[in-house]
């Protein structure tokens, strides 16, 4: 039985969602104060959070920032009243996997959170695949989520570390666009695209102290992770 931890200080949206999501075979703790979170992961160990951002004393995004630093691959669905894309960009930089907009479905929470779970196992197991990889002048440890560069270590958040891993898998040729999405975030839309080019970006400048490594916008295709020998 999955365990969620659903953190919602509504009374009323908490009851139906709580009660919803063990009908469907959830092992539900519900929290209303962001206060009290960090301390329920003493005794309990989520497999993924269901994270409003608006709660009282600690806020959904400190909430987040501190939950991933303690187990960075745990997911974090965000639910928000928030519509502006910068409130949602903040959301993934804190460490959230996906995000609803208030109010929202049932079964779309349902669907999202299976997708989500899915997601993890599937990228765990790519994870065993690759203990470390030396890529040029550089060492990736994908269990500790660290790029050693030749002069620091670089700590990855959840998204890099993602991306990443999935260029390392097709060095020296082409990464369809279309499939990072749709791995990564679960679909391809214009906010999830935008967010993509954000980490293409970083990921390009953690690279830069070995000229050998570039990474190539293949336009209307992907991308091309390119390391000469």
């Amino acid at each position: 039985m999955k365990k969620v931890l659903y953190i919602e200080d509504e009374p009323f949206l908490g009851k139906i969602v709580h009660e919803t999501l063990i009908k469907q075979g959830f092992d539900v703790t519900l929290i209303a104060d962001g206060a009290k979170v960090m301390q329920a992961f003493n005794t309990l160990m989520p497999d993924i959070c269901v994270l409003d951002i608006m709660l009282p004393n600690v806020d959904g995004y400190t909430l987040c920032e501190q939950i991933k630093n303690r187990f960075p691959t745990l997911p974090v669905i965000f639910l928000t009243a928030k519509t502006e894309t910068a409130d949602l960009v903040k959301g993934f930089e804190a460490g959230g996997t996906d995000y609803m907009r208030k109010p929202f479905s049932m079964e779309e929470l349902i669907v999202r959170i299976n997708n989500q779970l899915n997601l993890l196992n599937s990228k765990r197991n790519s994870a065993e695949k690759v203990l470390e990889k030396e890529i040029g002048r550089y060492k990736y440890h994908p269990m500790r989520y660290e790029l050693v560069s030749p002069s620091k270590t670089i700590r990855l958040s959840q998204r890099e570390h993602e991306v990443l891993q999935l260029m390392v898998t097709s060095i020296n040729k082409s990464v369809d666009r279309k499939e990072l999405l749709q791995t990564i975030w679960g679909d391809d839309s214009f906010f999830n695209s935008r967010t993509l080019d954000v980490y293409i970006r970083k990921l390009r400048e953690y690279f830069a102290e070995d000229t050998s490594i570039e990474i190539v916008t293949l336009k209307g295709k992907g991308y091309l992770f390119l390391v000469r020998n």
